[in-house]
């Protein structure tokens, strides 16, 4: 019996305008700049026409993505909420599947956005084995205070005792696929965001994230004990950070050259740290682990994995030899591949826009006897 499970982060999924472009030049797209806008009406109006036209290409190119994974279970990141979730499923993902997702969970999180994790469930699997929803557990309410985290590191990014740890939520979703249970633990972490005072955003943002981890190890060992060695538990998302990434240099005249490097620090090691749980991405070659292309101007170019399938040891155990899909038909022209990695893009990607979302899906086979 087995279970494909994909985490995506579908890039700002919202079913409503943003009209802070008119006040914030930094928020307004780089298409209504061309033009001279008399008033705030007129900005309006036009934003409705850019976001309408955009999101329709958009979408349908998200929904490819997805539907490439062949999930029975799939993991979001940036929904705005389950009207904008029902939407997407029906009017694009099930024209294109045939096989919806009838079941979907989302809970609020502390975004200032309003971007959540969400959750998508077929009725049964592709070997017709029932899925079934238990419970849903939202950690968004807990605060640095709580689970005793706060420390300087935090207090000079600005973060207080009494404030939230998760910038989304951890949300603890238990299923049972076929009757055997399995717990998710869907994470989006703290963004890395960019130069501040002359450090970079990574490097300024890195104890929100560290804090991050060290709360989703805390709640599942609550849970399930330290060592939780025959529980079956993954953590899913987009985790921001990043152990390795691969440096880019060059030009389109010279040639490109791809350089690996390992990072010294990572949020992402508190989680993998005494074997608490494996990446499973990292079975997968060296320079083909990366879910996102990153680049700020010439000097500042990469490709790095943020998107995460973390098994618990028993999950793992009883997948030794499984390797996680990663999905890069929706990425935009744009993005830098190593050589031998490039792939047939959907049709209607651009250059920059539109594309399936700034992140690749990722996708594993588990094994859940």
């Amino acid at each position: 019996m087995s279970l494909r499970l994909a985490t995506f982060n579908v890039e700002n999924l919202m079913n409503r305008f943003d009209f802070s472009g008119y006040r914030n030049e930094l928020r307004q797209d780089r298409a209504v700049s061309l033009y001279r806008i008399e008033d705030e009406d007129q900005y309006r109006q036009l934003e409705q026409a850019r976001m309408v036209a955009h999101t329709d290409d958009t979408r349908q190119l998200t929904a490819l993505a997805i539907a490439q994974t062949h999930a029975d279970i799939v993991c979001l990141q940036e929904v705005d909420n389950l009207d904008a979730l029902n939407a997407f499923e029906y009017g694009y993902l099930f024209k294109m599947t045939g096989n919806g997702y009838r079941h979907k969970y989302l809970s609020s999180g502390n975004d200032s956005r309003g971007i959540d994790v969400a959750l998508m469930l077929r009725d049964e699997t592709r070997d017709g084995e029932q899925i079934e929803f238990v419970e849903m557990t939202s950690h968004a309410h807990l605060t640095y205070r709580d689970l005793d985290l706060h420390n300087p590191e935090l207090e000079e990014t600005g973060n207080e005792r009494h404030e939230r740890i998760f910038r989304r939520d951890c949300l603890e979703i238990d299923v049972r696929v076929g009757g055997r249970p399995l717990t998710l633990y869907l994470v989006h972490f703290k963004s890395m965001g960019g130069w501040r005072d002359g450090k970079p955003g990574r490097e300024v943002t890195m104890p929100v994230r560290v804090a991050e981890a060290k709360a989703v190890r805390h709640i599942i060992e609550q849970r399930f004990g330290r060592g939780t060695p025959d529980k079956r538990w993954v953590i899913c998302g987009d985790l921001n950070d990043y152990r390795e990434r691969i440096a880019i240099t060059g030009d389109s005249l010279n040639g490109y050259n791809f350089a690996p490097h390992r990072e010294k620090t990572s949020s992402v090691d508190v989680l993998m740290a005494e074997g608490f749980c494996e990446n499973v991405v990292e079975r997968r070659p060296e320079m083909d682990r990366w879910t996102l292309y990153h680049t700020n101007g010439r000097d500042e170019r990469h490709l790095c994995q943020l998107d995460y399938i973390l098994l618990s040891p028993s999950l793992a155990r009883r997948n030794p030899n499984t390797v996680p899909d990663i999905i890069r038909s929706g990425q935009p022209f744009r993005t830098l591949f190593p050589e031998g990695q490039e792939v047939d893009r959907f049709p209607r990607t651009g250059w920059d826009r539109p594309k399936a979302s700034d992140h690749c899906p990722v996708c594993i086979k588990l094994d859940m006897t």
